[in-house]
């Protein structure tokens, strides 16, 4: 059985630390292990993100930001970046290994075996501690089936009523995708051999609204530009080359579509931060979303190692740690493209394998398919009628 192992950062700042408390259990259980630790201030590391940060956004990279960001040309800026990620990464893996932090650390390490497929959450509403780039902490580097995701501290499962299909129904937003390609993104879902997908190719609003409330969906997809913008990051994306879209404008059509059964949104755009935000607030389960602008072929690559894995499997998030360090192989090209995907977690819910979306388990490493008996009485009643 898997693990879930929860960081939760109290009230605290970059300016005078923070208190943290590790929580350790089996999933579905609850923790069996729980020990407080505490940050130090760390304004350098803050600098240092800011640093890096600044570097990343001068690429000369197809960013699915808005359509009138403009990119400066600067080929020494990529050196630039793979150093300030450097001295970034190495100022993190310090502040983790401070004297206070010390119990975390050692439980971590007691508890946890590197062979264990593990859930790790990150609870915080501290946007700079989101958007540091954790899976690189030296602890989390020793276990090659965890993967570390963000939650709110606030949180509340949705009775959902869901109706098994014999596909998995995904709702496709295709928006403003002025001088990027989504066309690959829809090639990649329309390959999906289990999969019903609906494609809305710029809509309106009143078409995404009214879709929303028509149908039972299990994965909600957008790839197109989009950004986080203003003090309060306010996540938006852009619907078609006139209309833009934020997450409280739809809020009445994704909570009916939360309590219908949809369990995952994946947000194949830039700067989704701003977004997970807003979606959090409705309850959705679980979220994909890049922490920063993201290249087009990023973006692309991204998606197909994810639902690769996903759809032929993998728990999702295996998936998303697996497809993100495939990434790699672009860093020549873009610079910490492996940085960029991350989870978004509802802390109430259980991520769904993609055959639950249906109501099949997973074949056994025999070959044969099984099931568990609710679900096949479930499939023995579909047919029936």
């Amino acid at each position: 059985m898997g693990k879930l192992v929860v960081l939760k950062f109290a009230d605290g700042s970059f300016e005078q630390g923070f208190a943290v408390t590790l929580q350790i259990g089996e999933e579905g259980k609850l923790p069996d292990s729980e020990i407080a630790g505490r940050l130090p201030p760390a304004t350098e590391l803050l600098h240092k993100y800011e640093e890096w940060q600044s570097s990343y956004s001068r690429l000369d990279n197809r960013y699915r930001l808005s359509a009138d960001k403009v990119q400066v040309t600067n080929v020494s800026i990529v050196k630039e970046c793979d150093q300030t990620a450097y001295i970034l990464r190495s100022h993190l893996n310090s502040w983790l290994l401070d004297a206070e932090f010390r119990p975390v650390r050692e439980k971590w390490l007691e508890r946890l075996l590197p062979t264990d497929v593990v859930r790790v959450i990150l609870q915080t509403e501290n946007r700079e501690l989101q958007r540091l780039p954790w899976h690189l902490w030296d602890v989390l580097e020793r276990y090659p089936k965890a993967e570390i995701a963000i939650a709110p501290p606030r949180y509340e499962r949705i009775a959902a009523k869901k109706t098994h299909n014999k596909k998995v129904n995904i709702l496709a937003i295709i928006g403003n995708s002025q001088g990027i390609d989504t066309q690959t993104d829809q090639a990649l879902l329309q390959a999906l051999p289990t999969a019903e997908v609906s494609f809305l190719v710029e809509p309106q609003r009143k078409e995404l609204n009214d879709c929303l409330w028509q149908k039972n969906w299990d994965i909600l997809f957008f790839a197109g530009h989009s950004s986080s913008q203003g003090n309060n990051r306010i996540g938006k994306i852009y619907l078609n080359k006139t209309d833009s879209l934020t997450i409280d404008e739809l809020k009445y059509a994704l909570k009916k579509a939360v309590e219908r059964g949809l369990q995952l949104a994946i947000f194949n755009s830039c700067d989704g931060l701003g977004l997970a935000e807003k979606l959090a607030n409705l309850h959705i389960p679980q979220m994909i979303v890049m922490r920063e602008p993201v290249p087009d072929l990023v973006a692309q690559e991204f998606l197909k190692y994810f639902l690769d894995g996903f759809a032929n499997g993998e728990p999702l998030y295996l998936a998303v740690r697996e497809a993100r360090e495939r990434l790699q192989g672009l860093e020549d090209r873009f610079p910490c493209a492996t940085w960029l995907p991350v989870i978004c977690q509802n802390l109430a819910e259980v991520p769904p394998t993609w055959q639950e979306f249906t109501g099949w388990i997973h074949p056994s490493k025999s070959g044969k398919r099984s099931y568990n008996f609710s679900n096949l009485l479930r499939i023995i009643i579909y047919f029936l009628i």
